[in-house]
C-alpha cells in the first residue's frame, strides 16, 4: 500500500502543502478519466500544448485531493485548495517513472519484455493466449507501450499476478533506458525492425542499438537472426554491452545457424507447418495462418514456450488454437437508431475502463448499456474486482448492465445501484432472450473475452446495410489534430471544420472526438448540421457559415452562432432578435479580402462598425476572412495583401466597437505556411482528415479513411467481349472480370470508368473496365488469385485519396464529400 508520504519519498518531492497521509491505489494523468477520485494521485504533466495544473481545479472540485506538479506551479494557488497534497518534482513524468518503476521492483516476477518495430502487441496477445493457464498474467492493455503508456501498465501489478508481459515502444534515442527501469524483463524478445517510428532516428543501426536497451539486464533476448542488421547488432550487443553477465541468446533462423533451426514453413489453404530442429531433436507445430508476419510472429511466441520447457505436445496444441488479434474498438450503426462500440477481442479491467472512457466522449445517445462477459485472470479477489467494476460503471453513468458468464452472474449483488441489470451464463442464453431485452436509440458497448464469442452480439445489433463501407480511423483524426496544434504559437485557438458532414468522415462522431480532445469551435455549413451536433449532444460552440432566415428560430433555440456576411443577413437577423427579445447574441462577421464569395467588403467597414457599435443586439465573437490560395507560392503575394487587408479592417472594427473579438484568417494551409497569419484562432479543415497540399506536412499526417467494398462476382470474359453499359469496355484478352460492390450512387465517380480508375485488389492495383454503374464497377482481376467476397480496397492507406481525385480531374474535398450516406460507417481507434 502507498500514502503520500511514503510516494513523496520514492519520488524525491518536496511538500507545499501536507495536508493529511493518504492511501494512493490510482494513477491519473488525464483529467478525463477519473474513476476513484479519494484514492487517485494526479500527475500535472506538462505537454507542447497544455500544462497539467490547468486541470487541478476540475479535478478537486470532483473530489481529487493529491497532486504531484512541477516547479512551476504557483505557491500562491495552494491557498485555493484547502485540505489537498500538494508534491513539488522537477518533472512529473520523471516522478511517474521513478515510482512505476519503484513498484515493479517489489515484484519478483517473471516478466517478458517485448520491443521492435511490428508485432508486439500480436506477440504480447499470444502470449497471454498460450500462457494463461500456467500463469496469472498482467500486460499493457491495447498498445499502451509509451513513455506514459508503459508506467501505466506496469503500475496494475499486484500481489496475484505470477508473469508480466510488456511491449516498449520508442520515437526517438534516450527512451528506452527510462522504460527498461519500469519494466525489467527477465526475458526479453525483439520482434523485428521496419520503418515505423524511423524519422527520430540517424539510420537502422542507430534505431536497433536504441531498441536493446531494453535488454540490459535480461537473462535471455528471443530474437529472428534472418535479419542482418539485427543479427549483427544483436551479436555486437551481447559481446560489447553484456560481456560476462549471464545472458542467452536464443535465436531462430531459416537460413542461418541458430537455437531453433527452422528446417521447412509448408504453406497450406489456412495453416502453416513449420518444422525445426530444437536441442537436436525434430519438432513442429502447426498456426492457423498463412502469412508472413504471423508467421513470424508465432515462431516468436514459440521460442519463449520452449525457452519456459512447456512440452512439445502441449505447445503444439495450442499453437493450432492461436487466434487473431483484434486491436481496435470500432463503432457502428446499430439497429433502431443504436451506436454499437465493439470492443470484444478481451476483457480486462485496464482495457474495459479505456472503453468506458470511449463510451464517454459519444454522447448522441442519453442511454448507455454494457454488455460485459466474465473478467478472467484478474490477479483479484472476484468480490473485490466486480466491486471495483461495479463502482467504475456508477462513475461512467451506465445506465445499463448485461452481464454474460458465471462469474458475474454470481455477483450480481454487487451491481444492485446500477439501474437495470440483466444477467445470462452464457452467450447462447443471452441470444435466446435477445428480443425481450428491446434495445433502442441507445449506445452500446460490447466488452468480452474471446471464448464467449461476442461477435454473435454484434452481428445481432448491427444495422443491415451493404458491404461498401468507409472506415475513419479516429486515432489518426487525433494525430492530425496534435500535428497541426504543434504548428500553433502560443495561446492561438482552434476552430476544427466539420461541415459537410466532417468532410464525409461523420458528423457527430468526429464532433465527439474533438469535444473530447477540447478544441475550441466547431464550424458547419448550414444550421441543420449544427442541429444535429446539438441533438448529439455537442456543446462547443458552434459556428454556422450559411445562416439561412428560416432557420433564424432553430439557431437560436440551439445556442448556433451564425456567420453574418452582408446588410441585409445583418439586418434581417437584428430584426428577429429585437423582435425576440434577444441580446448580446454571438455573432461571427465575414469579412471578403479577395475570395470574392461570401464577406463584406473593406469600403463597408465604416457603415459595419456603427452599425455593431451602436446595437446592443448583437456580441461579436469573431471577425474573419477566407484566404483563396493560401496553399500555393505562386499566389503568396496575394495571400500577403489579403492579410494586410484583414486586418486593416480589424484593426477598423475593434476602434470603432469598442469591445475585443477573436481575429481568424488562417485556413489548414496557412496554418503552417504562413504562421504570422495565426492571430487568435485558425481554422484547420481537411488537414484534419489526413490531406495537406504541402507535402511535407502531408508526410506528417495519418491516413484516416480508407473505402472498402468486395467482390460480389468474377467472371471468365473472352478476348474481344465488352463490359458493362454502351460495351465500353472490352476483353483485349481472355480476361477475368470482378464486379464490385461500389457504384457512382455511392459516390465512385463515373469519370473513373475505362482504365482511367484503379482499386487495390489481392495485393495489386488493377484497372476499372468498362463504365462505373449506378452501383455497381467492374475490374479487370486477370491473373490475380482472389475469391467472391474478398475484399477491395477503393482508396486508404495503399491507395491515397489524393491518387483518386487526381484521376478523377477533381480535388480530395470532392472525393471525401461524395460518399453517400448509403456507405456504412465504422469508426474505430486501434
Amino acid at each position: 500500500m502507498y500514502t503520500t508520504s511514503s510516494i513523496a519519498g520514492i519520488i524525491k518531492a518536496n511538500w507545499l502543502q501536507q495536508s493529511s497521509d493518504a492511501t494512493i491505489e490510482h494513477i491519473l494523468l488525464d483529467s478525463r478519466k477519473l474513476l476513484f477520485p479519494d484514492k487517485t494521485l494526479f500527475f500535472a504533466l506538462n505537454g507542447e500544448r497544455r500544462n497539467g495544473s490547468l486541470f487541478i481545479r476540475e479535478l478537486y472540485d470532483k473530489g481529487v485531493m493529491n497532486f504531484v506538479v512541477e516547479e512551476d506551479f504557483s505557491e500562491n494557488a495552494i491557498i485555493n485548495f484547502p485540505g489537498a497534497n500538494f508534491l513539488q518534482v522537477k518533472n512529473a513524468l520523471q516522478a511517474l517513472h521513478l515510482l512505476t518503476a519503484y513498484h515493479r521492483k517489489a515484484f519478483n516476477i517473471p516478466v517478458i519484455g517485448i520491443t521492435g518495430s511490428n508485432g508486439k502487441t500480436i506477440v504480447k496477445e499470444w502470449l497471454y493466449q498460450l500462457l494463461h493457464d500456467e500463469y496469472t498474467i498482467v500486460r499493457n492493455p491495447k498498445s499502451y507501450n509509451s513513455q506514459i503508456g508503459v508506467p501505466l501498465s506496469v503500475w496494475q501489478i499486484n500481489s496475484q499476478h505470477t508473469l508480466g508481459i510488456f511491449e516498449a515502444g520508442i520515437s526517438q534515442p534516450d527512451e528506452m533506458q527510462r522504460l527498461e527501469k519500469i519494466i525489467e524483463p527477465t526475458i526479453g524478445i525483439f520482434t523485428n525492425i521496419g520503418q515505423a517510428h524511423s524519422e527520430g532516428f540517424l539510420n537502422i543501426r542507430q534505431k536497433i542499438n536504441e531498441k536493446l536497451k531494453l535488454f540490459i539486464n535480461t537473462g535471455v533476448l528471443i530474437y529472428c537472426a534472418d535479419n542482418p542488421d539485427v543479427n549483427e547488432a544483436i551479436t555486437t550487443f551481447a559481446t560489447n554491452v553484456r560481456n560476462g553477465d549471464a545472458f542467452t541468446l536464443f535465436s531462430w533462423s531459416k537460413k542461418n545457424q541458430a537455437t531453433l533451426q527452422i528446417l521447412s514453413v509448408e504453406k497450406n489453404e489456412d495453416q502453416t507447418l513449420v518444422t525445426a530442429n530444437y536441442q537436436e531433436a525434430v519438432i513442429n507445430c502447426v498456426i492457423p495462418f498463412v502469412d508472413d508476419a504471423s508467421i513470424e510472429n508465432a515462431i516468436n511466441c514459440w521460442c519463449v514456450l520452449l525457452y519456459l520447457k512447456i512440452g512439445h505436445q502441449l505447445i503444439a496444441e495450442r499453437m493450432l488454437h492461436l487466434r487473431n488479434v483484434e486491436m481496435r474498438l470500432e463503432l457502428k450503426q446499430g439497429m433502431n437508431n443504436c451506436s454499437i462500440i465493439n470492443d470484444s477481442y478481451s476483457a480486462d479491467i485496464n482495457s474495459l475502463t479505456i472503453a468506458l472512457d470511449f463510451l464517454s466522449q459519444q454522447q448522441q445517445h442519453s442511454s448507455r448499456t454494457l454488455i460485459l462477459s466474465d473478467i478472467l485472470q484478474s490477479g483479484k479477489n472476484v468480490k473485490d474486482l466486480y466491486s471495483d467494476i461495479a463502482a467504475i460503471l456508477q462513475q461512467k453513468n451506465i445506465n445499463r448492465l448485461i452481464g454474460i458468464g458465471p462469474e458475474i452472474s454470481k455477483q450480481k449483488e454487487v451491481f444492485k445501484n446500477i439501474p437495470n441489470c440483466f444477467f445470462f451464463s452464457s452467450t447462447n442464453d443471452f441470444k435466446q432472450q435477445f428480443h425481450s431485452l428491446h434495445f433502442y436509440n441507445e449506445t452500446i458497448l460490447l466488452k468480452g473475452a474471446r471464448v464467449f464469442e461476442f461477435e454473435q452480439i454484434s452481428h445481432l445489433l448491427e444495422q443491415k446495410v451493404h458491404q461498401t463501407v468507409l472506415e475513419i480511423n479516429l486515432n489518426a483524426v487525433t494525430h492530425n489534430l496534435k500535428e497541426y496544434q504543434q504548428q500553433l504559437n502560443p495561446g492561438v485557438k482552434l476552430m476544427a471544420m466539420v461541415k459537410a458532414f466532417s468532410y464525409g468522415s461523420g458528423g457527430f462522431e468526429i464532433a465527439n472526438l474533438l469535444q473530447f480532445h477540447k478544441v475550441d469551435y466547431l464550424a458547419v455549413a448550414y444550421a441543420d448540421e449544427g442541429v444535429e451536433l446539438r441533438k448529439a449532444g455537442i456543446t462547443l460552440p458552434i459556428m454556422v457559415m450559411n445562416a439561412e432566415e428560416t432557420t433564424f428560430d432553430v439557431l437560436v433555440q440551439y445556442n448556433l452562432e451564425p456567420e453574418l456576411f452582408s446588410f441585409n443577413m445583418l439586418s434581417l437577423f437584428q430584426d428577429y432578435l429585437e423582435k425576440s427579445g434577444i441580446s448580446y447574441y454571438p455573432v461571427h462577421i465575414k469579412i471578403d479580402t479577395g475570395m470574392h464569395r461570401l464577406g463584406f467588403e473593406q469600403q463597408d467597414m465604416e457603415r459595419l462598425a456603427i452599425v455593431l457599435a451602436t446595437s446592443s443586439i448583437f456580441k461579436v465573437q469573431s471577425v474573419f476572412s477566407h484566404l483563396a490560395a493560401s496553399d500555393s507560392a505562386s499566389h503568396d503575394d496575394f495571400t500577403q495583401l489579403q492579410f494586410r487587408s484583414f486586418m486593416q479592417c480589424c484593426d477598423l472594427l475593434k476602434s470603432k466597437i469598442g469591445y475585443s473579438f477573436l481575429c481568424h484568417i488562417a485556413n489548414t494551409s496557412a496554418i503552417h505556411r504562413h504562421k504570422e497569419m495565426q492571430l487568435d484562432m485558425v481554422r484547420l479543415g481537411i488537414g484534419l482528415y489526413g490531406v495537406d497540399n504541402n507535402s511535407s506536412m502531408q508526410q506528417r499526417l495519418k491516413n484516416v479513411t480508407t473505402l472498402k467494398t468486395t467482390i460480389s462476382q468474377i467472371k471468365k470474359v473472352k478476348a474481344g467481349e465488352s463490359v458493362g453499359y454502351s460495351r465500353k469496355g472490352v476483353a483485349v484478352k481472355d480476361s477475368a472480370i470482378a464486379t464490385v460492390r461500389i457504384g457512382y450512387a455511392d459516390g465512385y465517380p463515373r469519370a473513373l470508368s475505362n482504365g482511367v480508375g484503379k482499386m487495390w485488389v489481392g495485393g495489386s492495383l488493377v484497372p476499372v473496365i468498362g463504365n462505373v454503374c449506378m452501383d455497381m464497377t467492374m475490374l479487370d482481376i486477370t491473373g490475380l488469385n482472389v475469391e467472391e467476397g474478398d475484399d477491395v480496397v477503393v482508396f486508404g492507406e495503399v491507395l491515397s485519396v489524393n491518387d483518386l481525385s487526381v484521376w478523377a480531374d477533381t480535388i480530395p474535398y470532392e472525393i471525401l464529400t461524395g460518399i453517400s450516406q448509403r456507405v456504412k460507417r465504422v469508426y474505430y481507434e486501434e
